[in-house]
């Protein structure tokens, strides 16, 4: 019977088992003298019948935990195990099972220390299902410090899942002093569970965690999983204070650790940095290119890997590497790929070939995730070395070709589109790449995508006839979807090659015999335009509408809600579009969850809080406003500016609304002081810049303990400027004071609160809005009022880092994916929308040096007042 087993490694000897038959072995349990090995085997049969799916009634569930409650008498110590692990799996079935809760604390305070785990596991999942968590909490608060680690553990373990749950929430958080005691534990087993529960405890308050961390370092850590998760956090810490030494201090030690696993978190851990300098990543590039020759495979893997990653933004610091990299090329071939895309982010341009026969001999071999790693280094290298464009072109071309899944065709073709458009001259070859892939494509996205890429570029391609042929092919052999995805892009060949015009109408005609409707619908429609009238077409069908399209629509309805005596304008619509738009209510709204209708006893505090709450437009909200009505509808409005720390006795945030003549600021208050009400609420602001003017303060009348409320202050702002500056805000209120009954004082006395200081910027007057094709907007626009600034950003140590802080200043939209810089040179587009519908364009030319980033900032729209303010924006 065994060698039969032994060959069977499927076998399991409980398939087919029957339920019924299981519960009605449950007498087993009553016997006066309880046969061990027949209880464990009936214990592991009802937890098979619960593992593979199956369940039991709840009478059934009922019957069967109460019988194992009798085993509660015997004292052998894998049946009580086996006791706790049934019962444990039984209670969310069963009813009435607070009848154990004697048992199990009997058992925490005079059974052995596997019993006492147990019966804390059981008694978590017993409160849990009752919610009695208030009466069990002692017990489990009390495990966390045992002496024995496998007690302290399982109540630790216990909290975990009982956090999931929101209600015990605030009750797991009273244990911090407990917790933090276990984290001095001399177990490993304790200090990692201790550790993880009580970051879990404070995750989303940012500073206790800084304290935590900051703590813990200091402290003597053995577990190494928990080295792990405290070098996790501390990088958490050090993206938001990138100065802290002892931090820093920490990760070098923990790259001498004896531990490979603690070297290889924390220098994934440096490395991850986002404003980590190249020297400072020496020591932990020095450990990885240490495991490069290690004898075990996982630790080179971990190595190569983590080196990979660095050489995306470090190439030169790992380039030091290269030569022990090449020695992993003829190894594992997960290995082996890592190799072969790093030494291509990190070599130079004569050994690219090289490295391109070496991959070619085994990308059969390797999974779809490890081709797409190959495919974004070629991408990458393809734009680094232009003049090596047909050796990549190729390799992409043959991968095409090659067996593969959709997310891998998917990055070839994504890849080859960035390739055109980064490196033009690779045009022509990359489309007729395309052109001949899609002969053969089986994916029936990819062909309409590329396709649609057909029709946009393929036009003012060196030979645009010679793509016609593929396209056409589509016509005749494809699904319906397919086919007017490929009259779409004929017609555009129609609209922009005259020479070919004739061609395609002759094409387009065929399909108006298409079995599909919607082909030759199409077909009849770009015919009719294409035989009336081509400059039509075109007008229709390539150019950008002057305003978008909802908001035209939405103006259109106001003008015929309310008439006047003069025409419509176009120019009243909005630039700015809905999306935006609804960001913006969003925003202004909620600043958080913002205002109810309680905040306020007045009826214009009431209504705005409440269109506030629902999640109303920043138009709605101040509409209920009296006072503001006269301002007109708001240009745009800001994110939640937060003013307090989340957890004060007074919580406020700020939205700034700007309208074309004035900003107003929405102060979105919170009163968490249960003892006081708070009358006359507002916020007092001062300037260091004389070009803001206060028109009027609307305070916020009534603010009672756990309601928000709205206060406003209007800032006028002279004609022909957009200041920018600084404010200093104090809360100031009179309290009266509220006694636990809920009566509310006649006396009242006046209070303040200090804020933060509020900002007010050039990015607050813009709004982001992207426009279909920079290049074509920017030679539409006219260079005579052109504003030029050049700056130099000595404390930015890297392009990504200059982009997104361009991004911030300027408050506008990346423009063709030059968000992402890929060289030591970059050009960054912008557009946006300054207040007064004025349509902005801004380039930045960028350059990388040892002195930082210096960049030329080119603003381009019809005032040149506009032009010059964000020239000037770069602070």
């Amino acid at each position: 019977a065994d060698k039969k087993y032994e060959d069977d490694y499927d076998y399991i000897p409980f398939v087919g088992l029957d339920k019924g038959a299981v519960i009605q072995e449950r007498r087993l349990f009553n016997e006066t003298t309880l046969n061990t090995k027949k209880c464990c085997y009936l214990l592991t049969k009802i937890l098979y019948v619960l593992g593979t799916g199956d369940t039991f009634s709840r009478q059934e569930a009922t019957t069967l935990f109460f019988s194992i409650t009798k085993l509660f008498q015997s004292n052998d110590p894998v049946l009580r195990r086996m006791m706790y692990l049934g019962l444990k799996e039984l209670v969310p079935l069963s009813d009435d099972v607070i009848i154990i809760t004697s048992s199990l604390t009997n058992d925490m305070n005079n059974g052995t220390d596997v019993n006492r785990a147990n019966a804390v596991r059981v008694l978590r999942r017993v409160i849990t299902e009752l919610a009695l968590l208030g009466q069990g909490e002692r017990y489990l608060k009390q495990a966390i410090v045992d002496r024995e680690p496998y007690v302290a553990t399982a109540s630790l373990v216990s909290g975990y899942h009982l956090y999931k749950n929101p209600a015990n929430i605030d009750i797991v958080k009273r244990w911090f002093n407990e917790i933090q005691e276990a984290t001095k534990s001399k177990s490993e087993m304790v200090q990692y569970h201790a550790l993880g529960l009580l970051y879990k405890t404070r995750q989303h308050d940012k500073l206790a965690v800084s304290k935590i961390v900051n703590s813990v370092v200091k402290a003597n850590i053995r577990s190494p999983f928990a080295h792990c998760l405290l070098i996790r956090l501390t990088r958490e810490v050090l993206v938001d204070d990138p100065t802290n030494k002892t931090l820093l201090e920490y990760l070098d030690g923990r790259l001498k650790h004896k531990s490979s696993l603690i070297i290889l978190e924390a220098a994934q851990a440096l490395c991850s940095l986002p404003d980590i300098s190249p020297k400072a990543l020496i020591p932990a590039i020095s450990q990885l290119h240490a495991m490069l020759s290690a004898n075990r495979t996982v630790k080179r893997f971990a190595a190569i890997r983590c080196l990979n990653k660095i050489a995306m933004n470090h190439p030169l610091a790992v380039s030091t590497c290269n030569n022990d990299i090449e020695t992993l090329i003829s190894g594992n071939r997960s290995i082996a790929t890592l190799a072969i895309t790093t030494l291509l982010k990190t070599g130079n341009e004569s050994g690219v070939e090289r490295l391109m026969k070496q991959i070619q001999g085994f990308m059969s071999e390797i999974s779809d995730d490890f081709k797409i790693n190959v495919v974004e280094a070629i991408q990458t290298l393809c734009i680094k070395f232009p003049k090596k464009q047909h050796v990549f072109l190729s390799f992409l071309s043959s991968s095409l070709r090659n067996e593969g899944g959709l997310p891998f065709k998917t990055a070839i073709v994504d890849a080859l589109f960035e390739i055109m458009r980064q490196v033009p001259e690779s045009k022509d070859i990359a489309l007729a790449h395309l052109c001949e892939f899609i002969e053969d494509c089986e994916f029936v996205t990819l062909c309409c995508r590329i396709l649609y890429h057909l029709g946009e570029e393929g036009p003012t391609s060196e030979s645009p006839a010679k793509h016609i042929r593929y396209i056409y092919n589509r016509v005749l052999l494809e699904p319906a979807i397919v086919r007017a995805s490929a009259v779409s892009a004929l017609a555009k060949f129609g609209r922009r090659v005259e020479s070919l015009r004739p061609r395609i109408i002759t094409i387009l005609k065929r399909c108006l015999v298409d079995l599909e409707e919607e082909v030759r619908d199409k077909a009849a429609f770009h015919l009719n335009l294409l035989q009336t009238d081509p400059k039509l077409s075109l007008a229709l069908l390539e150019s950008t509408f002057p305003v978008p399209l909802e908001n035209l629509e939405a103006s259109l309805n106001d003008y015929l809600k309310n008439p006047s005596g003069s025409a419509f304008d176009l120019k009243t619509v909005s630039l700015v579009p809905p999306k935006d738009a609804r960001h913006r209510g969003s925003s202004s709204a909620g600043g958080s969850s913002s205002s109810s209708s309680s905040s306020a006893s007045d009826n214009k505090g009431s209504a705005a809080g409440g269109a506030a709450k629902s999640g109303a437009s920043a138009n709605d909200v101040l509409a209920q406003v009296p006072e503001l009505a006269g301002l007109g509808k708001v240009f745009r409005s800001s994110k939640a500016v937060e003013l307090t720390e989340s957890e004060t006795e007074y919580t406020v945030n700020c939205v700034k609304h700007i309208f074309p003549q004035h900003i107003v600021l929405q102060f979105n208050c919170s009163n968490t002081l249960s003892d006081q009400q708070l009358e006359d609420v507002f916020v007092k602001i001062e300037s260091d810049n004389d070009e803001f003017s206060i028109e009027q303060e609307i305070p916020c009348k009534t603010l009672p303990y756990g309601t928000n409320g709205l206060a406003f202050v209007v800032l006028a702002i002279p004609d022909g400027s957009f200041p920018s500056g600084s404010f200093t805000c104090n809360l100031k209120f009179n309290v009266k004071d509220v006694d636990q009954s809920g009566e509310v004082s006649d006396s009242s006395y006046e209070d303040e609160y200090q804020l933060e200081n509020l900002e007010i910027t050039t990015s607050d007057y813009m709004a982001k809005v992207t426009v279909p094709d920079f290049q074509k907007a920017w030679d539409a626009s006219s260079e005579d009022t052109q504003a030029v600034e050049t700056y130099n950003l000595s404390s930015i140590k890297s392009l990504e880092d200059g982009v997104r802080e361009i991004i911030n200043y300027l408050g506008m939209s990346p423009c063709d994916g030059s968000e992402v810089p890929k060289k030591t040179r970059h050009i960054l587009y912008l557009s946006g929308i300054f207040v007064g519908n004025v349509k902005v364009l801004v380039r930045v030319r960028m350059k990388l040096d040892a002195n930082g980033v210096s960049i030329e900032v080119t603003a381009r729209s019809s005032n040149e007042l506009v032009n010059q303010t964000v020239a000037n924006a770069i602070q």
